[in-house]
């Protein structure tokens, strides 16, 4: 016996987008798949789409990340915890170096740091640290590069840093944060299909819709490797892959 989960109304529509935050909705699924959906979307939004941070910081003049520095309001902590919150594009597999070096009395943001081809940053009005001194100067680097996820040191304390160079944890997923909901709704006579109602927000650099269609391919392939299982039907006879393929498209019309 075949069942059809799919009724032939499911259909998706985004309700609203802008740069940073969306509501999509998937209507006419199958009493229960809209929790296992919204739940699957938002483990995969949160925890396996690329991005960009920074994973190194060089300050000229100190030592450890627990330093104060000269004629600067901030002291290394405080400033590292700012450069947390810059959001990268980044056009390179290689890691980038971005530098900055400022003069004189005043505010430094993430827009100080000298351009970088293969580097965007989204957020340039981030604050970083204040000068206090006319002849005071702040000198240093970062690294940049790609990862999927949350990567505290720890799990790259086998890494090879330069003199002077501190690493700090990296938060490179795009996504800020995914919330949904699961309704009722009527196909034909029933009334217990979902209408599922997902809001996603990123940090800007990528769409909502470009991180749910990354989620959707990624949980695709997951499930693609599932479906090449080898088979027993009845007679304890293996199926081919081919024949499973042919007998899941069925089921969905």
């Amino acid at each position: 016996m075949e069942y059809a989960f799919l009724s032939k109304n499911v259909s998706i529509k985004t309700v609203s987008e802008s740069a940073s935050e969306g509501v999509f909705e998937i209507s006419g699924l199958y009493r229960g798949y809209g929790m296992t959906l919204g739940n699957s979307l938002r483990r995969v939004l949160l925890s396996s789409l690329p991005g960009a941070a920074a994973t190194q910081i060089k300050i000229k003049g100190v030592k450890h990340e627990f330093s104060t520095i000269s004629d600067v309001l901030e002291d290394v902590v405080d400033i590292t915890i700012n450069i947390k919150k810059i959001r990268f594009k980044i056009f390179s597999d290689e890691p980038q170096v971005l530098t900055l070096k400022k003069k004189g009395a005043g505010k430094i943001t993430a827009g100080d740091f000298k351009a970088n081809a293969q580097i965007e940053i989204v957020n340039p009005e981030v604050h970083l640290a204040t000068i206090t001194s006319k002849s005071a100067e702040l000198d240093m680097e970062i690294v940049v590069e790609k990862g999927l996820g949350y990567s505290p040191v720890e799990t790259r304390k086998t890494e090879k840093l330069p003199i002077g160079s501190i690493a700090i944890d990296a938060l490179f997923t795009p996504v800020v944060n995914v919330n949904f909901e699961v309704e009722n709704m009527r196909v034909g006579d029933r009334t217990d299909y979902n209408r599922l109602i997902l809001t996603i927000e990123t940090d800007k650099t990528i769409t909502p819709s470009q991180a749910l269609h990354k989620a959707a391919s990624i949980f695709k392939d997951h499930i693609e490797i599932v479906l090449g299982v080898n088979v027993k039907d009845e007679s304890g006879a293996k199926k081919k892959e081919s024949e499973v393929k042919k007998a899941t498209k069925k089921s969905k019309k």
